[in-house]
């Protein structure tokens, strides 16, 4: 993508030393300028109305005005800047994170200590904040392929759904993907007859929160998938942060193995290890969801649920936050289905409805 010109970028934070280090580090792309900079809440919207800047990373903990209540504000005056919220590494900081989600924040980044980065800060802040920017302002970046390898495609059988007969659920999904979930499973709340697993890529103790909503929402068991763990019928499994997951065993025993191996697609967790693993014990019996996210995880995955006569569904470019992951499958045309969260939801629940599954009373 060609810019005429530069994304105006407010970057608000308490901390001096953290706006002047992140200041540096967007300085190292030629598609941002930092317009400005706000200690709090309170300051960020008066420069908000003055500067009038395309996005704002906003730290969630601030003296004065906190970021929640700050974006709160952006969203009730409909200002049109993207929020991109900056989070503590906890428990509580995972929770609000996925508040601010909710209200309509667009992604999130675990803030890093910078007292505890013994390299130059700035350095770091860049590895984890360019890539995201480029990618929501679809950029073109070496860490995040833009094209795709096109496979041998697979025939797709789109109009003919009553053969399929699912025995276990995968899902991907990266930047938007908390909010399309939520969406997804707020109406995929009647039980199934066979185990969800997702990989989401967050990191650790955010996982685990994500994991607590979707069962509350969903009215089903939901956890953090555990190694050695065997999957049971209406229980959500969410990849732990920092973990890849693979499935091992038969389809009426299946184990979960989680492991900590090098980096796939840039991302741990991959979801093309789930998909893949999945299609080995499930064969055509996978149905795998594709959701908003960057890169292109989820590709290689979809291709073996594909080569396996599984079932794909993808969410739809104008529902997504970022049509990367999606957008590769797309491009394969290795897909069954593409819609919103909620239709796709709905195609879910058509599925059970076909094998007789009732509604929760």
């Amino acid at each position: 993508m060609s810019l005429s010109k530069k994304i105006k970028i407010l970057i608000v934070d308490d901390s001096v030393l953290f706006r002047i280090q992140l200041q540096k580090a967007l300085g190292m792309s030629e598609h941002f300028e930092v317009v400005g900079s706000a200690k709090n809440g309170v300051v960020a919207l008066e420069k908000i109305v003055e500067l009038d800047p395309d996005i704002c990373i906003i730290d969630i903990e601030m003296p004065v005005m906190d970021g929640i209540t700050t974006l709160k504000h952006i969203c009730e005056k409909k200002y049109k800047t993207k929020v991109i919220m900056f989070s503590s590494h906890s428990m509580d900081g995972a929770e609000k994170t996925l508040d601010a989600m909710a209200l309509g924040a667009i992604d999130f980044v675990a803030k890093p200590s910078l007292n505890s980065i013994s390299n130059d800060p700035s350095e770091v802040l860049k590895e984890v904040i360019l890539p995201k920017l480029e990618s929501l302002f679809k950029i073109n970046s070496k860490a995040l392929p833009q094209t795709v390898e096109i496979k041998s495609k697979v025939t797709t059988k789109t109009n003919d759904w009553k053969h399929i007969n699912p025995e276990i659920l995968v899902i991907a999904s990266s930047t938007g993907g908390p909010n399309a979930l939520l969406e997804l499973f707020s109406e995929l709340t009647m039980d199934v007859p066979y185990p969800i697993v997702i990989a989401q890529h967050m990191p650790p103790l955010f996982t685990a929160s994500l994991a607590e909503r979707l069962g509350r929402v969903s009215n089903k068991t939901s956890m953090e998938a555990a190694h050695g763990e065997k999957l049971q019928p209406n229980k959500i499994y969410v990849v732990p942060g920092d973990y890849h997951l693979t499935l091992s065993g038969t389809k009426s025993d299946c184990a979960i193995h989680l492991n900590q191996g090098p980096h796939r697609n840039f991302v741990r967790p991959c979801a093309d290890y789930l998909f893949e693993t999945a299609a080995e014990i499930f064969k055509k019996d996978v149905l795998s969801i594709v959701l908003t996210g960057m890169g292109r995880d989820g590709c290689d995955g979809a291709h073996a649920v594909k080569e396996n006569n599984g079932t794909v569904l993808i969410q739809d470019e104008a529902s997504c936050a970022v049509f990367g992951m999606p957008g590769a499958v797309y491009k394969t045309g290795e897909y069954d289905f593409i819609d919103n969260p909620k239709a796709i939801a709905r195609k879910v629940i058509d599925l059970l409805h076909r094998k007789g599954v009732n509604d929760v009373a």
